[in-house]
């Protein structure tokens, strides 16, 4: 047992109340009581206090989108389609099990380092990913890159994420989890779509995939089908699972957005990687207004380049300002908790993490005070700032302290559980040996990475 306390306390509960000189005491895994320093220590007279001084305790950030990769600053300049079919898929026919793992420890540890403590991965050989989760302390939620077409044969599989699903999922003291994936409805076969619904209720776990991601997904859908994509997921029953979660969302009509409220769906809204590929600007407002639950992502290091959801966070906010030319659109609060507790909402998850409460996991960071960024730091009622601060001035190099389930995997903004630099090392290593193998796949095909033309779906 141990008392945390800092200058502020931000709980992100129903009232978004932060307490000055605020603690916080855990026990094992969970929170067992939140409010100021006086009272916990009058409460806990011979509980060991670790002190946080110019720094606010807040809930760990929830990234409800991400792939892990090894891909960062050498897949620009294209919309998402053209950039998945000259990039992206030439990259998975090549990739390894041992880049897989390298490229999620490396994630998961800019994640931490940055005050992540909660991660959606969606990636390939994901045993790799288990481990790496297992090893940096990071709470991660797994989802194979599955695709069941024999034009996209070399992705995962239904058959491989159920493998994953009995090694993995709950493990780690339910640390780990382990959904069911698919990468775009336009990868799989008809008689696949069913198997994902078995394999969700079967085991009782969540189902991602993207989703009117661009606006090329949306007349696509139109041409096969009749119906726009959320309709078809509908239709195929996908979206009655124990929980589904949609990446992007950015091409979604009035009558969409009424089915995922309906639906109970969850959001994963990627303002960044949205901007550079050149896909549009989600509805976030209007689907926060109608009751989804709408959490951010930073999608993976090839398309944002980096997984600081800070960054993600002022992005989303100025996102949506800009598009709707609205100042007041999307404010801070709202923000700070799409990041946190309405983020742990999207994965159906509210009731474990997102806001620090008693009987929640112990999923916290601290965050320094004493920055430029950070001054000045009003807490009178009428000026108060600090959350409009977080929002638009931190950057995740603030983050100082990471805990995930009780346990600190982060201390004076240094990874505890691995070599930092050792992992880049061999991230540094491996990457020119997958382009090196992509330029190969190339060459069979007659073509280089810059000739290759988009493939009709």
């Amino acid at each position: 047992m141990k008392i945390l306390t800092a200058s502020y306390v931000l709980t992100m509960n129903a009232q978004n109340e932060c307490i000055k000189n605020g603690a916080i005491l855990i026990e094992g895994d969970q929170i067992k009581a939140v409010g100021t320093l006086a009272q916990l220590t009058q409460c806990y007279p011979e509980v060991l206090i670790e002190d946080y001084p110019q720094k606010i305790l807040m809930p760990g950030l929830i990234n409800t989108h991400c792939h892990s990769g090894l891909l960062r600053g050498t897949a620009e300049g294209l919309p998402v389609w053209d950039w998945l079919q000259q990039y992206i898929d030439p990259m998975h026919r090549v990739l390894t099990p041992e880049d897989a793992k390298i490229a999620s420890y490396l994630c998961y540890a800019e994640a931490l380092l940055s005050g992540t403590t909660t991660i959606v991965d969606m990636w390939r050989y994901m045993d790799g990913s288990a481990e790496a989760a297992q090893a940096l302390g990071i709470r991660a939620v797994l989802v194979p890159y599955v695709a069941e077409h024999p034009d996209h044969n070399y992705f995962e599989t239904l058959k491989s994420n159920e493998a994953l699903i009995n090694r993995w999922h709950q493990q780690a003291n339910g640390r780990i989890q382990v959904w069911v994936g698919l990468e775009h409805l336009f990868y799989a076969e008809a008689s696949a779509l069913s198997l994902i619904e078995k394999l969700c209720q079967d085991y009782q776990t969540g189902f991602h995939t993207h989703s009117n991601e661009s606006q090329f997904d949306v007349q696509e859908n139109l041409r096969r089908s009749g119906i726009r994509p959320i309709e078809s997921l509908q239709k195929l029953g996908l979206l009655d699972l124990p929980k589904t979660l949609l990446a992007h969302c950015v091409w979604t009509d009035a009558n969409e957005i009424q089915i995922l409220r309906r639906h109970a769906v969850g959001v994963a809204h990627n303002p960044i990687s949205n901007m550079k590929l050149a896909s549009g600007a989600a509805p976030v407002v209007e689907m926060l207004r109608q009751g989804v639950a709408v959490g951010l992502g930073t999608d993976g290091e090839k398309e944002n380049n980096n997984l600081d959801l800070f960054e993600e966070m002022k992005t989303a906010s100025l996102l949506a300002k800009f598009s709707s030319l609205d100042a007041a659109a999307l404010d801070a609060w709202s923000v700070c908790q799409m990041a946190t507790i309405t983020g742990a909402k999207a994965l159906g998850m509210q009731d474990e993490i997102g806001s620090l409460e008693v009987g929640k996991q112990a999923d916290l960071i601290a965050v320094k005070l004493d920055t430029p960024r950070m001054t000045p730091l009003i807490d009178h009622r009428k000026l108060f700032n600090l959350h409009t601060n977080l929002v638009h001035a931190v950057q995740g190099q603030d983050v100082v302290m990471t805990m995930v389930a009780g346990q600190t995997v982060v201390k004076n903004g240094r990874l505890i559980n691995a070599d930092l630099q050792a992992l880049i090392d061999q991230v540094n290593q491996a990457a020119p040996r997958l382009f090196e193998r992509r330029d190969q796949w190339f060459a069979k095909q007659g073509q280089t990475v810059n000739e290759l033309q988009r493939e009709e779906f």
